[in-house]
């Protein structure tokens, strides 16, 4: 890929407030390039689907920049429209009509028609496996068949990128996994530039060739799942205390378990201390003595090798859980628009 084009998505500086004061994207800067796939990674009230609604034209920005396949998503909004293919957390699928009427319509909107429009239909119904469902109503669809035809709407018209918000939010296992597989092809078959949203850690890891870890409405770190887990040298060491430990206590452990030889990067959060360690099997031994003569029960100790989530906890400073319980309650603020 040649490094003077353009990229496919481009943001700069976005910002946008809700009513009550709920800021969702503050400076928002997002880089996609053509042909690659791109997962923004956060919890739910990170501003991920902000940013999706800005980039798809569905929302305007208080301030900031961005360029959708070479388009101004202010200025020319049109134009953006034709060039890409959204999949909303919500289905779009008329629930009455059939799934082969439902790729029809959503090709004639965009100017498809005859024997080409058919064929078009015919080779999504096929490659997403709803072919034998094609004259059934979509109301009798599985969730992963409804997700499945989704998907396939967003591709109707061949777009240039194609942006998945929460593609598998609210499968069972089996059905998520399938949807993986289908976008993995996409991403190999076509050469599509993807924009994925997801808070799911494992999808993010599995899809995505680069990363953007989004944190209180902005991109706090990007690169590729590997460049990002292996810039945290050595394991994890996660610890799990009887009870939580008052604020002297905590810059009392802080300090201790710092000062430990190979051990680095302590953070305590409630009833977990995690470190980084240069090898984590040795350093647990050291870790719980020192726990026991601060007169500190533990309750479990595990010791892994690094994860996005060990990522989030080095960069938002706060575990992904913490993240997800505190973006939960920001959504409802925001009246869910976030």
């Amino acid at each position: 890929m040649s490094s003077t084009r353009a990229p496919a998505v481009e943001a700069r500086q976005l910002v946008k407030t809700y009513p009550g004061d709920v800021t969702a994207l503050s400076g928002m800067d997002l880089t996609v390039e053509q042909g690659t796939v791109l997962g923004l990674l956060g919890p739910n009230g990170a501003g991920k689907s902000t940013t999706v609604k800005i980039l798809t034209t569905l929302a305007r920005p208080d301030s900031g920049t961005a360029t959708v396949a070479g388009h101004d998503v202010l200025r020319h909004p049109d134009r953006v429209r034709r060039a890409i293919g959204v999949v909303a957390q919500s289905s779009g699928t008329d629930p009455a009509a059939t799934g082969r009427e439902n790729l029809r319509l959503q090709g004639r909107l965009y100017g498809l028609k005859g024997a080409g429009l058919d064929r078009r239909v015919d080779e999504l119904l096929e490659r997403f496996t709803l072919a034998d469902a094609a004259r059934r109503p979509v109301k009798g669809y599985s969730g992963g068949m409804r997700r499945r035809l989704d998907v396939a709407l967003g591709l109707v018209h061949r777009p240039e990128v194609l942006f998945l918000d929460e593609p598998t939010t609210g499968l069972d296992p089996e059905a998520r996994t399938a949807m993986w597989d289908e976008i993995t092809r996409l991403a190999g078959d076509e050469g599509l530039t993807i924009l994925l949203t997801t808070h799911y850690l494992e999808e993010a890891d599995r899809l995505a060739e680069r990363v953007a870890i989004v944190d209180r409405g902005r991109v706090v770190v990007e690169g590729t799942p590997d460049e990002l887990k292996g810039e945290l040298r050595g394991d994890a060491v996660h610890v799990e205390l009887r009870e939580a430990v008052g604020e002297a206590g905590r810059t009392l452990l802080e300090g201790a378990l710092g000062g430990l030889s190979g051990v680095h990067q302590v953070l305590l959060d409630g009833r977990r201390i995690s470190v980084r360690a240069d090898d984590g099997g040795a350093a647990v031994p050291a870790l719980l003595a020192a726990l026991e003569r601060a007169g500190v029960g533990v309750a479990a100790a595990t010791v892994a090798r690094p994860s996005l989530d060990d990522v989030y906890l080095r960069y938002a400073g706060r575990r992904y859980a913490e993240a997800e319980a505190e973006g939960a309650r920001s959504f409802v603020l925001a009246g869910g628009a976030r």
